[in-house]
């Protein structure tokens, strides 16, 4: 990942004017989709996200159940209009199997899946319109769409990237960033414990760098499950707002 000669940091602000620790505006909205267990749409600077969770059902075909505990599929898939670029063509691709496969393995780690032996918990996340950290943004989104299905769990991931631009680290990449960075490093955390469930890395870092990096990622954590609760809260809050006005 080589720069190629364009400045992504100039006086100490990115393309878009943010600094090197500002994260783009970030939007959940929730119960977005009717016949889905629970859902969220996410708008994470000009990425568009929905997640919805469908389960727990049998699980099919049936040699797939597991007796002891649930299991969790998920599908990633990138609308063909939703990038100029070729991921963003129709149907599954290496990128949407693997980022399908790691998003899967989060929950994994927080769904109480010893309460449903033998079924199945089938998350989507679909993006409409990418621009960089759409699995973060995925993530993030599935959380609520998870917690608002009832689907019990340990805690509620949040994900957000960071990387490396010559010497200095950056929050929360856009597409342009992603594409010539010279590291990106997309994390998932669970806020209780700030444990990770997510680490990749494209590019390198040095071993106080990572450090560096994974703490702007648990710092800029408290803002993004802050704004994951609110959507939570709201979408209990809606029903009362409508008794209100019977």
């Amino acid at each position: 990942m080589k720069n190629n000669g364009i400045q992504l940091i100039t006086n100490g602000k990115r393309l878009d004017g943010r600094t090197a620790r500002d994260m783009r505006s970030i939007k959940i909205t929730p119960n977005v989709v009717k016949n889905a267990a629970g859902s969220a749409s996410i708008e994470w600077g000009n990425n568009k996200i929905i997640a919805a969770v469908h389960g727990p059902t049998e699980a099919l075909p049936r040699h797939t159940a597991n007796p002891d505990r649930a299991v969790v599929k998920c599908r990633y898939m990138m609308a063909p209009f939703s990038s100029s670029e070729e991921h963003g063509r129709a149907g599954m691709n290496r990128r949407a199997v693997e980022i399908s496969k790691v998003t899967a393995e989060v929950f994994e780690n927080v769904i109480l899946l010893d309460q449903f032996p033998g079924t199945e918990i089938s998350i989507y996340v679909e993006v409409l319109q990418s621009d960089g950290g759409t699995r973060a943004a995925g993530i993030t989104c599935a959380s609520v769409a998870l917690a608002l299905s009832g689907i019990p769990m340990k805690d509620l991931p949040y994900a957000v990237s960071v990387g490396k631009v010559g010497n200095d680290l950056i929050l929360d990449l856009d597409k342009i960033e992603d594409n010539y960075s010279e590291a990106d490093m997309p994390v998932a955390i669970l806020p209780r414990t700030n444990s990770i469930v997510l680490l990749q890395m494209d590019g390198a870092m040095t071993k106080e760098q990572f450090k560096e990096g994974l703490a702007m990622v648990i710092e800029s954590g408290k803002e993004i499950s802050r704004i994951q609760k609110e959507a939570i809260r709201a979408a209990y809050q809606e029903p009362e707002k409508e008794k209100a006005h019977m």
